[in-house]
Parts: C-alpha cells; sequence; structure tokens
C-alpha cells in the first residue's frame, strides 16, 4: 500500500512540475519571443533530461502559439567545442526564432572561425550571431544549463518591471564614461565605459535582432579595452569552460591594463588558471591546424585574460545555487567577465562569469557627476 501512495504522491508532483513547466514556456514563448502563427522556430538541445525536458515543453508551447517548431539534438558541448555540422546547417533556413536549451553550450561554428561572416564591416565567428546582432533576421533566447525547477521559478515574472529597471541602469552606464566598483570581499576595480552602450536582457525578444537569457534580468556593459585596473575577488560563483562551480574559498584576480596578470586562492582559483591556460593553448594550436587565422592565435590567447564584461543581477526570483545562468541574475550581485567581451573587438574561445556580492557600483559622467547603481548591493532610487 506505502509503495502505492508514494508512486501516487510522485506521479501527482510530476504533473504539477509538468503544469508549471507548461506555463513558464509559454510565458517564454507568447510573452518574450511572441511567436506568429507560420513562424519557423528551431530548438536546440541535448539529450540530458532537464534541459530535454524543457525544450520539450517549448516545442509544445510554440505549436499551441501557431509556430513552426523543429527540435534538434546534439551531444553535449562545452566553451571549447564546435557545434554539430547539422546545427549549423539549420540556421541557412534563416528561422525567426532560434532557442539554445543546451546542458552546457551551443558549440561553435567551425566555418565561422575559420572565415569568419562580414555584415556591413564587421566579422562574425558564428551563423548564429551573423544572423542576430548582423543581419538582425532572427531573435532568439539561451539557457545554457538550466534547470526545471529554475525554469519554473524565473521566467514568471513582472517583465515591464524589469524593462523599467534595465531602462533607467542602462541610461545611466550609457552616459557614463567610467566606472568603479567595490565589495566587502576585497573588490576594488575601476575601468573605462567610453564609447561603449550598455545592454539590456529584459526578457522582451520580440523584434529581429533581439536575443539573451531566460531567466532575464540583468544590464551588462563591455569595458573599453585595456583600461580594467584593480582587484576583483569572486566570492559568489564562477564560470569554468565545462561547468559552473560555488565559490568557497574567494578567488583573487589583479587586473593591469585590462588583463587579469595574477589569479590567487584556493581549489577553485587553481581551476580557473586551468581552464584559461587551456583556452590559451586552443587558440595557438586551431592557428596551427587553421582553424584560426595566422595570427589570430595569438590574439584569441591573449584575450583569455581581457575583461570583457560587467554585468548587474536583477531578477528577484534568481538566487546564487552555482549555476552561472541564473546566478548572474541575482540581486544584490555583479558579474565580471573574463575573455570575449560583447562589441566584438576581443575575440576570444572562452567567457568566464564570475560574481561578487553585495558589490558597491559608482558611474561617472563626462562633466565628473557621480551616479551610484548600488549600495552594499542594494539599488538605489530612482533607478529601481
Amino acid at each position: 500500500m506505502y509503495k502505492n501512495l508514494s508512486k501516487f504522491v510522485y506521479n501527482q508532483a510530476l504533473a504539477l512540475a509538468s503544469e508549471e513547466l507548461y506555463a513558464a514556456a509559454q510565458i517564454a514563448i507568447e510573452t518574450c519571443l511572441k511567436v506568429k502563427p507560420g513562424e519557423q522556430v528551431i530548438i536546440v538541445t541535448n539529450p540530458a533530461t532537464e534541459v530535454a525536458t524543457i525544450a520539450e515543453a517549448l516545442y509544445d508551447a510554440t505549436f499551441d502559439a501557431g509556430g513552426l517548431p523543429l527540435l534538434l539534438f546534439q551531444p553535449v558541448k562545452t566553451q571549447l567545442d564546435f557545434a554539430e555540422p547539422g546545427v549549423i546547417a539549420a540556421f541557412s533556413a534563416h528561422p525567426e526564432v532560434f532557442i539554445s536549451l543546451s546542458a552546457a553550450k551551443l558549440g561553435k561554428d567551425r566555418h565561422g572561425i575559420t572565415t569568419p561572416y562580414t555584415y556591413q564591416g564587421i566579422n562574425y565567428d558564428h551563423i548564429f550571431h551573423l544572423q542576430l546582432y548582423g543581419e538582425k533576421t532572427c531573435r532568439s533566447f539561451w539557457s545554457p544549463a538550466t534547470s526545471i525547477a529554475s525554469f519554473i521559478r524565473t521566467v514568471p515574472i513582472d517583465y515591464d518591471l524589469l524593462k523599467t529597471r534595465c531602462l533607467g541602469i542602462k541610461a545611466v552606464l550609457d552616459d557614463g564614461v567610467s566606472v568603479h566598483i567595490t565589495g566587502p570581499g576585497g573588490t576594488d576595480i575601476r575601468c573605462s565605459i567610453r564609447g561603449r552602450q550598455a545592454r539590456s536582457d529584459d526578457g522582451d525578444f520580440s523584434q529581429g535582432g533581439r536575443g539573451g537569457n531566460l531567466p532575464a534580468g540583468e544590464v551588462f556593459i563591455s569595458p573599453e579595452n585595456g583600461t580594467a585596473q584593480g582587484i576583483i575577488v569572486f566570492d559568489g560563483s564562477m564560470s569554468l569552460y565545462d561547468k559552473d562551480i560555488l565559490i568557497q574559498d574567494p578567488i583573487r584576480c589583479t587586473l593591469e591594463k585590462g588583463f587579469v596578470t595574477a589569479i590567487h586562492g584556493g581549489d577553485e582559483a587553481a581551476a580557473l588558471r586551468e581552464t584559461i591556460k587551456i583556452a590559451e593553448t586552443k587558440a595557438r594550436e586551431y592557428e596551427t591546424a587553421g582553424t584560426l587565422s595566422r595570427g589570430l592565435g595569438e590574439v584569441y590567447a591573449r584575450n583569455a585574460r581581457n575583461i570583457g564584461e560587467i554585468g548587474i543581477g536583477l531578477n528577484p526570483e534568481a538566487r546564487i545555487e552555482g549555476q552561472m545562468l541564473e546566478d548572474e541574475k541575482a540581486f544584490h550581485t555583479c558579474h565580471f567577465a573574463i575573455g570575449l567581451n560583447y562589441d566584438d573587438d576581443a575575440p576570444c574561445l572562452i567567457h568566464l562569469d564570475g560574481l561578487v556580492k553585495n558589490p558597491t557600483i559608482r558611474v561617472y559622467a563626462k562633466d565628473g557627476t557621480e551616479r551610484v547603481i548600488e549600495q552594499d548591493g542594494n539599488l538605489l532610487e530612482p533607478i529601481r
């Protein structure tokens, strides 16, 4: 009797989770992407239970919205792996919508890295980036390493409020020329953002050229190359090339002229050093093999230590759980990325996000005016 009761309770819980997941998937398809009848929607995932289950719910929600879903499976890919040729080939259909539900990453475009796509004078090393950021023929969201529980909790949020917060912070950053970020763990970094524009991951992916994460909830900007100076102490979580980790022993990074010059700490710091070393080695190997053009191997290797992003978490339902997709959206945090930036002038094989808890973020305008976005991790009015 008890065995049957346990099975009944399990089935009831599974059915409830399935209903909640489909509801979250509907929000993703109908609210965030605004899929229209007849639109092609390509969904790429892996044969891994969590992401595959979410991908199937998104397939159903797309079908019910009148879209034309195509669900593709490929093996799990890390930041240093190439996507399967069939996945890259799917972009030749020029889908209106592309969704990546990967257990790790989508994978790089071998052809694009060897022979970058050029659009209006800008080079793109992935056909996805060409169609999203260049041609703006598709819109998208990507949710690397998400879980069912996270998707259910963090996708159904107030997107109007999120957009208001994002717009306020973006305006401050866009008007700024420099940033000073400190944290109780020892973070003290300054950098220029002159000539850079902030980006909002506000969950609105309704038009061609718009894309971001689900869960959504951050504003981010790439520092001006060569300007990040000081100390970052990562004390939340950290991305490596093949996984995300919670930080028990803070990672202390010294920055000089935009690059990480030293990394100190325990096992987590050693793992970060190893990931950067692998990225440097791979870049040179790619040039030797002809995957990267002559001279680019050293460029990609050097940028494995570049500071490519500053981001501010704004999703009220996000938590720090060792899953960077969600962690970097959590309130009371900011994050820095080592490696690739978002202005296409620091190419690299990696983009490693790391969290700093309870930061104070000061932005300085051309006239020297100071605006504080966060004080000890708390958003300040009127930005909030």
